[in-house]
């Protein structure tokens, strides 16, 4: 079991959101936190995330609230008028001020919460009082195969995230559900800073179907119960949580059996190196490729070669590469072949292209195409 760090608590409820599972979350800090938090920036945006960033725009909050199986999107002004009332329940139970609310919500896009189930379960909602992270990623699944928690140390403090998303992944700001919680003592605007910077090198390094979230979210709270923290030690144990979490969401990517690393150095900068890895990742050619575990490296030159405004691009400086083998431009002989079979076969696969540009380099993170992705999404809300 992974315990949240000191200052903080859960409540872990199903109130028959959709089905029989944990469906409503609370994790709350007995005090304001320093915080910060990251949104989805499409124009279908839900409530709950125009009220989060409303309220952690002072970089501070108290606690988060989560509801899964209803995304309340598209949900107009009845579905904000839900959202702010259920922040201030919450507040009202963790004795915090509703601005010191985030909630969040993940699943079907178009309906309204269920307010009986809901208001029913508010009016008895207790203290928070649990201190289990997996309870608390088990109660924000949607469509998840597994609970995704990740934990580092940073001095006396430890760093916790849980994460939710197998599907519609591709971040415009940080992703789907991932929320964070530590005991370190940080700086709010040193928080917020760390949040960005690892964000952009994890989260927003996803991808699972080149989808972006109405709903993505990505907070984090500091208690400082656990004292003061060098902040570059910080941001490393944050990163290291970021990415774990990070790499189980790509792995449990809907219809997923291949987790995809993507890395591209030699490039001009790290930004062209992250626009060429996305190319690749994003493929439904490579993807396809790697599920049949098939060495096949011209997709993965078609889909450098789709970078067309990059115009340094030359092919005559391109290496690719499966794991550690050279396929372009080396030719394989039989034994090399089978190995790289053996290899396409695993459960992890890394594409590495060299551009022979420069020294910008970003790695990204994916699934192979299934047909148990169709399935999936084929009949979501039926």
């Amino acid at each position: 079991m992974t315990a949240l760090p000191k200052g903080f608590r859960a409540h872990v409820a199903n109130i028959g959101i959709k089905d029989g599972s944990d469906d409503f979350v609370v994790i709350a800090a007995d005090g304001p936190c320093a915080a910060a938090a990251v949104f989805t920036r499409s124009r279908f945006a839900g409530p709950s995330v125009v009220v989060s960033r409303a309220n952690v725009a002072n970089l501070r909050l108290q606690a988060y609230v989560v509801i899964s199986k209803n995304a309340n999107v598209a949900t107009g002004a009845e579905g904000r008028d839900n959202a702010d009332e259920i922040v201030a329940a919450v507040a009202a139970k963790v004795g915090a001020a509703p601005s010191d609310v985030l909630i969040a919500s993940t699943g079907v896009i178009g309906r309204q919460y269920q307010m009986d189930r809901i208001r029913a379960h508010l009016a008895t909602l207790p203290v928070p009082s649990g201190t289990e992270a997996e309870a608390a990623a088990r109660g924000i699944m949607t469509t998840d195969t597994v609970a995704k928690v990740a934990v580092a140390s940073v001095g006396e403090a430890t760093v916790v995230g849980i994460a939710k998303g197998v599907g519609m992944i591709e971040p415009d700001m940080a992703t789907l559900i991932t929320l964070f919680v530590t005991d370190a003592a940080i700086d709010p605007d040193v928080l917020d800073g760390s949040f960005r910077q690892v964000m952009d090198r994890t989260f927003n390094a996803l991808s699972i179907d080149t989808d972006t979230s109405t709903s993505d979210t990505a907070a984090i709270m500091a208690s400082g119960h656990a004292g003061p923290v060098d902040p570059i030690a910080f941001e490393g144990a944050l990163h290291e949580v970021a990415l774990s979490l990070t790499r189980q969401v790509a792995r449990d990517g809907e219809g997923a059996t291949k987790l995809i690393e993507v890395m591209v150095d030699g490039a001009r900068d790290a930004a062209q190196a992250k626009r060429v890895a996305k190319a690749i990742v994003n493929s439904p050619l490579v993807k396809t490729a790697v599920h049949g575990a098939d060495p096949n490296w011209g997709r993965v030159a078609m889909a450098v070669g789709k970078c067309s405004d990059d115009t340094d691009i030359d092919e005559a400086r391109v290496v690719i590469r499966f794991g550690d083998q050279e396929v372009y431009p080396a030719r394989l002989d039989d034994a090399a072949l089978a190995a790289l079979g053996r290899y396409m076969r695993g459960d992890e696969v890394l594409i590495h292209v060299s551009l022979g540009i420069a020294d910008g380099a970003f790695t990204v993170y994916g699934c192979d195409l299934s047909d148990g992705y169709i399935r999936i999404n084929a009949d979501y809300t039926t």
